[in-house]
């Protein structure tokens, strides 16, 4: 009996004995059949060598100042020199703590976590995946082979893992591994991370924000600090407690930081959000071309998006938030006279053929108009309410709406654009090109062109004083019928002559804006001479060659105008405007820098550009522009010149210091909506202030003092003298007694 037993017991150890070395023939040949590539490749040595990951290329303002990113993964490469002390072994405490003993594998804790997790179903075990494991994993992802997915991707990244520590030191695989690793909100690398949650850069992390961040690697939606604070510290203060238990920090360094909340400072980089998106997306487009022409010549690839390219651009960050918070700040007071203006007659209510007409051209009602739908039935469709996220100046709301409902509602916004150039070089310092890039793609500053009314009237002028015209000629303000252009008889803004007698300087009759004496200055210089002055002052749209040309009916982009006026502070030469200063590789090898093409002639005498910069000064102080001075407090020294045009569609300003050029526009996107009266479309009123808003906060920065405390130059002697006049004078007694009041005459006769 007992030899049968032991008999029996050598048949199960034999079995068992079987069973085990086919079990380890059949792991072992599992493995090998891993590591030789029968699930597809593992990395080589030679692979893991000249690892390159994709990059974020970096927009900087012209202090090297962050402005954006463009990238396929939100990441930026630092060097372990800018990593702190306390962020790598915050890392090592929290990941793996024996991570400079294990060559790769930390076995004790693959087995800990084999027996409890697998066989024992012990979910409390951790990870056990080491950093260089996970290295593996952040570098080469993992793919799926179904119910096999979870031990063919573990084995993988043993391997791999093995072979980065053959081939790198620690410092490097540390490096590596904050340089690749997945932080909340879908943000790679410790750079880009460091910039988004805490606006700082590695090196300047703290040990609060390195333990922050090494926190929400274990879950990073969950352990995200600006979405889930108390539970984004909790997981800090665990960090700090692994890293007191390995040495890293004493106690008291643990609760200094423990008693503090987490103070995050948020700054997102996405193409629709951030700071100046309209400027990086022309900057986007020229770097298209640019990165062409470069790939052409030497044979190049670089990529945008993949290759960490460093792009400094001309801007200047505080100036665009400036310009940008000047903006919203207006527009938003703006808006709302604008709506009260036209109460419930406003056409986004009231014009259901424009409507009918806007919502034929929506891309919703040409899908359905496909489907054979009629009419009727498409209409029926877009008046179907869903919850959809709306624009406000107060932020963005969720509200039921109809397809319908949600045109007339953005029907209803004003836009405007803002661009600020240094006139001796073209340099772009300040780009805002709608009201909200999200909700507005259409730029402002360069690809619209709109009707620029009064603002016109200096190039009439100009040409008047380049065609030897005095500036203290006297022109009548009475109106004028002009037989041979349909009886036209242009009038003031006003709509009445304040007094018919009166006669104007050519700088009062600039400063205030007089469309009686512009059309008569246009009709003695002659349109071709304007037109050519226009085109001297770098202005290249089509002009019409018609008398209304006096008054603005040309269509200019806020870019090409503000371009021409930069001539009357850049020695009568126009400058060209630019956006980006260079571009360098990520080794800070220079692949491009701007070069300044050959500047223009100039395009008007110096006499010339002083006697127009005293005339557009007077606009500031005394004219249609004054209220920059009575309203908004601005002293500095400035010119100028406001425009708002027929029916009240545009307001315009173009604002000139000794140092900045700026121009400003606000209308309706809609040509046929306009503003419903001049006291609140006029261009003092809808655009003059956001460039006073800028200014002023300029005002309020000692770092531009350069800028805002620039003076104009004095005018010559001779310019003085040929100001030497009244201002007006008033026809004599016989002249009023005799003189027609309303002369009648062809134009240009």
């Amino acid at each position: 009996m007992k030899k049968k037993i032991q008999n029996k017991k050598r048949r199960w150890l034999k079995i068992v004995l079987k069973l085990v070395i086919l079990g380890v023939i059949l792991v072992f040949g599992f493995v090998g059949s891993i590591y030789f590539g029968l699930w597809g490749k593992v990395p080589s040595r030679t692979d893991l060598v000249d690892l390159k990951q994709a990059e974020a290329s970096l927009i900087l303002d012209h202090n090297e100042e962050l402005l954006g990113k463009y990238f396929v993964f939100d990441r930026s490469i630092v060097s372990f020199n800018d990593l702190p002390e306390y962020l790598v072994n915050g890392l090592v405490a929290t990941e793996d703590a024996r991570f400079f003993e294990h060559d790769g594998i930390d076995y004790k804790s693959f087995l800990r976590v084999f027996f409890k997790s697998v066989l024992l179903q012990d979910d409390s075990s951790g990870g056990g995946s080491t950093i260089t494991q996970q290295l593996a994993k952040n570098l080469f992802g993992r793919k799926q082979y179904w119910i096999l997915s979870m031990p063919i991707n573990k084995i993988k990244e043993m391997i791999v893992a093995t072979r980065i520590e053959d081939v790198y030191d620690k410092k490097d695989i540390i490096t590596l591994y904050l340089n690749t690793v997945p932080f909340s909100e879908n943000t790679f690398g410790i750079e880009s991370a460091a910039q988004r949650f805490f606006n700082t850069t590695t090196s300047e992390l703290t040990l609060s924000e390195s333990s922050t961040l090494v926190g929400t690697l274990k879950a990073n939606h969950s352990y995200n600090p600006r979405l889930f604070p108390e539970r984004s510290q909790f997981r800090r203060d665990v960090v700090l407690q692994q890293m007191q238990k390995y040495g890293y920090i004493d106690e008291a360094a643990r609760l200094k930081v423990s008693n503090q909340p987490i103070e995050i400072d948020y700054h997102k980089f996405t193409y629709n959000e951030g700071l100046a998106p309209y400027f990086r997306e022309n900057v986007r487009k020229q770097m298209t071309h640019i990165l062409d022409s470069i790939n052409d010549a030497t044979g190049s690839t670089y990529d945008l998006y993949k290759d960490g390219l460093k792009i400094t651009t001309t801007l200047d960050n505080t100036m665009q938030e400036y310009a940008e918070q000047g903006m919203s700040k207006h527009m938003e007071r703006l808006q709302n006279q604008f709506e009260k203006g036209y109460g419930s007659n406003a056409p986004w209510i009231k014009d259901e053929v424009m409507i009918t007409e806007l919502t034929k051209k929506l891309p919703e009602y040409k899908r359905l108009q496909k489907t054979k739908l009629s009419d009727s039935q498409i209409m029926d469709s877009l008046r179907k309410k869903s919850k959809k996220p709306l624009f406000t100046y107060q932020g963005d709301t969720i509200v039921s709406v109809s397809t319908i409902d949600s045109l007339k509602h953005y029907l209803k916004f004003l836009n405007a654009g803002f661009v600020a150039l240094e006139p001796k070089t073209g340099a772009i310092r300040a780009y805002v090109g709608g009201v909200n890039f999200e909700y507005f793609k259409y730029d402002h500053v360069s690809m619209g062109k709109r009707q620029v009314g009064s603002t016109f009237k200096p190039f009439v002028y100009t040409a008047a004083l380049e065609s030897g015209m005095d500036p203290c000629t006297y022109i009548s303000v009475k109106e004028v019928t002009y037989t041979n252009e349909d009886d036209w008889t242009p009038s003031n803004a006003s709509g009445d002559e304040v007094d018919p007698y009166m006669n104007y300087s050519l700088e009062k009759a600039l400063s205030q804006s007089v469309n009686t004496i512009a059309v008569k200055v246009l009709d003695q210089v002659g349109i071709p001479n304007v037109v050519n002055q226009a085109r001297k002052m770098g202005v290249t749209s089509d002009l019409p060659d018609v008398p209304s040309l006096a008054l603005g009916t040309a269509e200019l982009s806020l870019m090409e105008l503000t371009a021409a006026y930069t001539s009357y502070v850049n020695e009568s030469v126009p400058s060209k405007p630019y956006f980006i200063e260079k571009i360098e590789d990520k080794s800070g090898k220079i692949l491009y820098e701007y070069k300044a093409s050959k500047p223009m002639q100039p395009a008007f005498s110096d006499n010339t550009r002083q006697t127009m910069i005293e005339f557009m000064k007077a606009t500031v102080d005394e004219g249609t522009a004054k209220r920059i001075r009575s309203t908004y407090g601005i002293s500095n020294n400035m010119a100028g010149k406001t425009g708002t045009t027929q029916d009240n569609r545009d307001g315009w300003f173009m604002g000139i210091t000794p140092d900045l050029v700026m121009g400003s526009w606000v209308g309706n996107d809609d040509h046929r909506i306009g503003f419903s009266n001049t006291s609140i479309g006029q261009g003092a009123n809808s655009a003059l202030p956001i460039v006073a808003n800028f200014i002023s906060a300029l005002n309020k920065n000692s770092d531009f003092n350069s800028i805002t405390h620039a003076k104009f130059e004095t005018p010559s002697a001779i310019v003085l003298e040929a100001l030497d006049c009244n201002p007006d004078k008033r026809d004599g007694f016989f002249k009023r007694l005799f003189g027609k009041k309303k002369k009648e005459k062809a134009f240009g006769e």
